[in-house]
């Protein structure tokens, strides 16, 4: 594995949130300027082949993957495919989690799951599910999210108030995170069935 090939890899896991070169160097051991002219040089490459279609974006000191602007077209219509599609397990399992503990950070999220959650929480976003609500003042900023008022409407909801009861008192146990994430996904599924069955005897 080359040296690039880490900072790629870690661009990727990083998701929407991006990463900063401080984190960069924390992960690798590699020095700023290596690590700089890495992130230059991926930038490059992306930018040179003419059937990639990624890019490298960066604000304020934290790098991202994203697409280029020329494949918004297709990623739109992925995103904005019709609702009526099922969900994944992976989303139902991020929408309940934030549903339930909003606001949030993504890495909490990841600590719920046991998993990397940052391409579902992505999707969520552009199905306007999941929204951004803010950011946590500590280092990284990084970005809480929250569910939407599409989501209500998706689940049949009138507020979070009619979120299924769950015991909450389950995450404090942050050693056996699968169990909270069952509990979670089957008050939701029994939701969304409910939902479904009223609109179809409607």
């Amino acid at each position: 594995m080359t040296n690039i090939e880490q900072i790629e890899a870690l661009l990727f896991v990083a998701g929407d949130e991006g990463v900063t070169v401080a984190e960069l160097e924390h992960a690798t051991g590699f020095a700023k300027p290596a690590i700089t002219t890495m992130l230059t040089s991926l930038a490059e490459k992306y930018a040179d082949q003419a059937d990639c279609a990624l890019t490298v974006l960066s604000t304020e000191n934290t790098y991202r993957l994203a697409t280029k602007a020329d494949v918004a077209g297709v990623v739109k219509r992925y995103f904005e495919a019709p609702l009526s599609t099922s969900l994944s397990q992976a989303s139902l399992e991020v929408l309940a989690i934030i549903a339930y503990r909003q606001p949030l950070t993504r890495i909490e999220i990841d600590e719920i799951r046991g998993v990397h959650s940052g391409s579902t929480i992505q999707k969520l976003v552009l199905r306007q599910l999941v929204t951004e609500t803010g950011r946590l003042s500590e280092p990284g900023r990084p970005i809480l999210y929250g569910t939407t008022e599409l989501f209500l409407d998706y689940f049949g909801l009138k507020s979070l108030d009619d979120l299924p009861a769950i015991d909450l008192a389950a995450l404090s146990d942050a050693e056996h995170p699968a169990p909270e994430t069952d509990l979670f996904l089957t008050a939701f599924q029994d939701k969304l069935k409910g939902s479904q069955q009223d609109q179809e005897d409607n």
